[in-house]
């Protein structure tokens, strides 16, 4: 989920790649037991015909709202809870794997009476990332001990202080077990809901009172249902329920090592509460008499929160927990929870859980509702100068992650980006709030949307609605989609299928509202879109879900990525001849040249595009695009914007957006900007040379980039069907040239060699150009880099220094310069043929295609008229 604040990406980008650790849950119920038990529970922690009331509270509809989105429904409670049934037809686990993504482990409370229709604790293993464990309900430890150890005779019973001696050393003995137990990570009380949370000091405990307690108890009997022993009459005399807690708390005292915390229910529960008693202030003298055992305040102690926020913050033993408000009340209520505790409560005794139990629908719908509450709070605090978006950050690490690691002494599996690193993060795909996205598009003055997808030819489109029906879609609750034929990622430029792909079949193109920026024209606003099957399952074909999944699968091996790109583009004039063949001619210059201050001279004259170029960076700007430097280039017309280092999607999506407001302006003052690759045959060519850095820990360690680069040039020749994607790419490539040339080599700052060493990591691939569809150049340089890095290849090339092309051949072979790249894109076809990279054969086959048909098209024109027909389109 997203808050209005959708430009602190770094925020946003911890908030929902930050996994939870959910300090306080309760087990799944079995595929037996789920129907017994009404699912209306998830959002509300009313009972009996007090249930029926709740789908009238604003809990319920926000849930009902999350619930419909997640599932392609209808909003309503009805079309929910059928879709829920035929998602547990359909496949059990892999729905419950949808509901707890994100979550790194679960603390279960595996004490709520739901004896023999729960799941086991470990039983949930398969569903998170790091292995789950126990938290032992410490009133569960004394039933079991009474119906094991006391009950099973006959007549009335007498509890003598034998007895309770009995009573109290098999107690302590299970208590000390569960201690030791490397499963068991903490208690539980339930005490508030019996006595309450006035608990008096251990001294006070009254024996006599205990001792009639237990009698009670005993007297009352066992009974069996579902195979399963329970008692008559539960643990709810005060003073025995005074006991078991001093014992317990006691017991973790004394314990040698780590203290393993008590956590105590406190505030917000069914009507089996005795609301006054409920407030953890009650808990004040407990505290004190245990100064060093970890004492864990559930459910933010609401309504009574600012209690449970002053506690955490004045004792260094209490934490604050802020489960179950998430779902169970309204979001205005959770954002205000939020605040009240950070008002005094220091972030580094706070934590998360989501109170989840018997149905997996309530752990999505609290976890995304966490997420979305924290973008909003603190985003403001961060927009106010209260946070730095670096606190910020270290905020939601610990509230989400890191404080309940350190405080039940977990092993858990992620280890957390530093601010620096999550910089280079892939940005998850952001699911922000309708509200979020109509609150910022009012914040652009938006009057158009449009949403950018790139194609298999390289081909840039979009669809453009007036924001008066983006905002009629969202205000109804429904995504922001658009319904594309599936032929659309299998037509040539001319709209002509290729004759693998059929006009049968629809996608849906959903908004990534992640990407929004303003323009590319004034009062125009843009994002892009992700392709998906009705189904609602992610299409490999779509461009940025495939370089998204290879950048999962790199930071599953702990490889992380920064990206920069240069833009180079020929700026053309229209050729006001009519009876011309060009549409086009070359810009009027006055000895236009590589970095010639001369080429800039006549900026502010009406009609220059020098002009022009001041109006694309201020919209450059306006988009929160960060570019280094722009400058002449060699060929009449040619200039090159350098853009910023991003992580490698954000820098894909980047040089679109900027490649559009380019076009966009420049023809607005009556130019054509081209990115063709050699539209003068005599002059220099236009790249769009890639600036790769290995960015995870250990990046910059030879042993970790010479394997990375080794594999980019063992499979050198393949990629190129990607990187130079059009048979124009192969007339740039020319040697000695300065466009990378035809042998496969490296140099260090060799501005002759196809990839360039920079500085540790940091290498420039300089055989990539426009005409490439960047998501799948990327997507195939890194699959190859990580395969040399798993493979340990050793970079056998040597540092090139100087032309290669100029160089005898002992020479080149004494630097392992050997090969040369293919000479055509049929060539490079070819190769990847032989070698697809271990990219996902679907998409192989359909890139190979494309290529095959787009090729036959244009081979049948002339050298000149395909030359035409490029400038006229890239």
């Amino acid at each position: 989920m997203a808050s209005a604040y959708g430009d602190l990406n770094l925020l946003n980008a911890a908030i929902d790649s930050t996994p939870l650790i959910d300090n306080h849950a309760h087990p799944l119920l079995t595929t037996d037991a789920v129907s017994k038990h009404p699912l209306l529970s998830i959002s509300t922690e009313a009972n009996g015909d007090a249930l029926d009331d709740s789908k009238t509270s604003l809990a319920h509809l926000r849930a009902v709202k999350h619930l419909a989105n997640v599932l392609g429904c209808e909003q309503t409670w009805e079309a929910v809870a059928a879709a829920v049934e035929q998602k547990r037809l359909e496949s059990r686990d892999d729905w419950i794997k949808r509901c707890l993504d994100g979550i790194e482990t679960i603390l279960i409370d595996d004490g709520l009476d739901t004896a023999g229709h729960a799941e086991e604790f470990s039983w949930h293993d398969k569903f998170t990332k790091s292995k789950c464990k126990r938290i032992v309900r410490i009133e569960a430890v004394a039933t079991e001990v009474i119906i094991r150890s006391f009950i099973g005779g006959s007549g009335k019973y007498t509890i003598t202080d034998m007895d309770l001696k009995r009573f109290i050393d098999i107690f302590t003995n299970d208590i000390q077990q569960s201690i030791s137990d490397s499963n068991v990570v903490g208690f539980k009380s339930i005490i508030c809901y019996r006595q309450g949370l006035d608990i008096p000091l251990a001294d006070e405990v009254e024996f006599k009172d205990v001792k009639r307690g237990l009698e009670d108890i005993m007297n009352a009997g066992m009974k069996v249902e579902d195979n399963e022993i329970s008692l008559n009459k539960r643990i709810e005399n005060s003073h025995l329920n005074y006991l078991l807690v001093h014992i317990a708390a006691k017991l973790i005292r004394d314990a040698p090592g780590p203290k393993k915390p008590i956590q105590f229910h406190t505030g917000l529960g069914d009507n089996d509460i005795t609301l006054t008693k409920s407030s953890p202030s009650h808990l004040q003298g407990f505290i004190r008499e245990y100064p060093t055992v970890p004492i864990v305040l559930l459910h933010a102690g609401y309504p009574w929160t600012r209690e449970t926020a002053y506690l955490a913050a004045m004792y260094p033993n209490v934490y604050a927990d802020i489960g179950e408000v998430f779902p169970c009340i309204s979001r205005q209520g959770q954002e205000n929870v939020l605040k009240q505790m950070l008002e005094v409560c220091p972030w580094s005794k706070v934590l998360c859980s989501t109170d989840g139990h018997g149905f997996p629908e309530m752990f999505l719908i609290a976890t995304t509702q966490i997420r979305s509450a924290l973008k909003t709070v603190l985003g403001e605090l961060v927009r106010t100068q209260q946070l730095s978006e670096e606190q910020a950050v270290q905020l939601v690490q610990a509230v989400l992650y890191s404080n309940s690691k350190k405080l039940y002494s977990l092993q858990t599996e992620t280890v957390l980006p530093s601010f620096a690193e999550l910089r280079t993060l892939p940005l998850p795909r952001t699911n922000w709030t309708n509200e979020a996205v109509i609150q910022k598009l009012r914040s652009l003055d938006a009057k158009y949307l449009r949403i950018y997808w790139y194609d298999y030819t390289s081909s840039a489109k979009c669809r453009l609605f007036p924001i008066k029906q983006v905002y009629k879609t969202l205000l109804s609750g429904k995504p922001m989609t658009v319904s594309i034929a599936k032929a659309g990622l299998g037509l040539l430029p001319v709209d002509v299928l290729i004759p693998e792909v059929t006009a049968t079949g629809m996608y849906t193109l959903q908004a990534d509202w992640s990407t929004l920026k303003p323009g590319p024209a004034p009062g125009h606003v843009s994002c892009f879109g992700d392709f998906f099957h009705l189904d609602g399952s992610e299409e490999i074909l779509c461009p940025r879900t495939l370089l998204r999944k290879t950048l999962g699968e790199a930071a599953a091996q702990g490889l992380t990525f920064l990206l920069g790109f240069e833009v180079e583009f020929v700026v053309l004039e229209r050729n006001p001849d009519p009876t011309s063949p060009d549409k086009y001619r070359m810009l009027r210059n006055d000895g236009h040249a590589w970095s010639m201050a001369r080429a800039i001279a006549d900026w502010g004259r009406e009609g220059s595009f020098n002009t022009a170029a001041d109006e694309i960076m201020d919209t450059l700007d306006t988009a929160g695009i960060a570019f280094e430097q722009l400058h002449p280039e060699s060929a009449p017309g040619q200039y090159e914007l350098v853009l910023a280092a991003l992580q490698p999607l954000e820098a894909c999506d980047t040089l679109i957006q900027a490649r559009q407001i380019l076009e966009s302006v420049a023809a607005r003052h009556g130019f054509r900007i081209t990115l063709h690759p050699k539209p003068y045959a005599m002059a220099g060519g236009s790249g769009s040379h890639a600036h790769m850095s290995i960015s995870s820990p250990g990046g910059d360690k030879p042993e970790i980039y010479e394997t990375f680069y080794a594999g980019i040039m063992e499979h050198f020749r393949s990629i190129m069907a990607f990187t130079n994607a059009s048979p124009a790419s192969y007339e740039r490539m020319q040697d000695s040239f300065w466009a990378g040339g035809r042998w496969i080599t490296w140099g260090t700052q060799n501005k002759e060699a196809p990839l360039r060493k920079i500085e540790g990591s940091h290498w420039e691939l300089k055989v990539i150009d426009g005409l490439a569809n960047p998501y799948f150049a990327i997507a195939a340089l890194f699959t190859a880099g990580m395969d040399g890095i798993k493979r340990k290849a050793k970079l056998t090339w040597k540092d090139c220094a100087g032309d290669p092309a100029r160089f005898s051949d002992e020479k080149r072979k004494e630097l392992g310069i050997v090969k040369n790249f293919p000479g055509s894109l049929r060539e490079a076809i070819d190769a990847l043929k032989e070698d697809d990279l271990g990219l996902p054969a679907e998409f192989v086959r359909r890139y190979i295609n494309s290529k095959e048909a787009e090729l036959a098209f244009l081979e049948r024109m002339t050298p000149e008229d395909r030359r035409r027909w490029l400038l006229e389109r890239y």
